[in-house]
């Protein structure tokens, strides 16, 4: 064990699946991906995944794209396979084409060689943009269906490509649908949007929900945050008048207890109706812990979480990054 673990991990259901899933899940991609976008070498990203695993941490994200998945296949290589949930993703384009349902199938078949299991928990579609959502249920749902049938796919589940849809088009469209188990939805404090338009309804339809962005360049790096918040307020989209622009966010510290404005973010994003698993990507154990133990710290104190609600209130058009 690598310093001191924590508080015992906090489980959810994880929507409708039947699935039992931590409430902060290890996400491969990011700009860290697992270390490997910042020279960690494979054996260290090993060791963040198994130090993850260690802490309590059960749902483990990976993408095709990352080129994370065989560090996450050696990394539970050797478990019991359903002490894992296992969750990962195939993009819509290969060589700026759309990609067909034998595609989609032959990158799960690969998929499955890297995790090293003849299964995966949840299998998305990843970064679904609202022009690609039609093609994407009309040709590519029909090949996941027959993957789920065939016991290589749980649960079907889908992301959206929050960078350029901050607005959640794809993901307000696809939760009435009827057809995903799980998605994956852009939400932190500077853009609480998916409250409305996406956690309404996937609370009545109990579709399980994995957050991502709660923490990125913005709520992280105060050169950032100024800037993102100069530019909200010269848009009018919140009150610029109601913050010291030189340091906006600089009340949240202030209240008793809040030790970091990244840990405020986790500790908002957790408490959020609708939210099972709050996904965090690092290169780095110690900032994993760290990650860890904010999630599991108590709700932001009521008075703070109003206040934040109500000054990003009119926002869906930032991400944090």
């Amino acid at each position: 064990m690598i310093g001191d673990a924590p508080a015992a991990m906090d489980y959810v259901a994880l929507g409708r699946t039947g699935l039992r899933a931590s409430v902060i899940g290890l996400g491969g991609g990011g700009h860290s991906r697992l270390g490997q976008q910042t020279g960690a070498a494979p054996t260290d990203s090993v060791a963040i995944v198994r130090r993850a695993l260690e802490l309590g941490i059960n749902l483990i994200d990976t993408a095709e794209s990352y080129g994370t998945e065989a560090l996450v296949g050696e990394a539970i290589a050797g478990r019991t396979r359903d002490s894992v949930v296992l969750s990962t993703k195939k993009s819509l384009t290969e060589q700026e084409r759309p990609i067909t349902g034998t595609d989609l199938t032959q990158g799960l078949d690969a998929s499955l060689r890297r995790l090293q299991t003849d299964h995966v928990d949840l299998y998305h579609l990843h970064a679904v943009t609202p022009d690609e959502y039609d093609y994407a249920v009309a040709e590519l749902v029909p090949a996941m269906i027959k993957l789920r049938d065939a016991g290589k796919i749980r649960f079907l589940a889908i992301s959206e490509a929050f960078a350029t849809d901050p607005g959640h088009a794809m993901l307000s469209r696809a939760v009435a649908d009827g057809v995903w188990d799980v998605v994956m939805v852009g939400f932190n404090i500077l853009n609480q949007s998916a409250r409305e338009r996406v956690l309404v309804e996937t609370r009545r339809r109990n579709i399980g929900v994995l957050c991502m962005y709660a923490v990125r360049d913005a709520l992280s790096r105060p050169a950032k945050l100024r800037e993102t918040i100069g530019e909200l307020a010269r848009q009018g989209l919140i009150d610029g008048g109601a913050l010291d622009l030189g340091d906006p966010l600089g009340f949240v510290t202030q209240v008793e207890g809040v030790d970091s404005l990244p840990e405020a973010a986790y500790r908002f994003c957790r408490a959020e109706p609708g939210i099972d698993v709050v996904l965090s990507g690092t290169g780095n154990v110690r900032h994993l812990e760290a990650n860890v133990a904010a999630v599991l710290k108590p709700p932001l104190p009521p008075d703070l979480r109003r206040r934040l609600m109500d000054l990003f209130a009119g926002v869906d058009s930032v991400t944090g990054q």
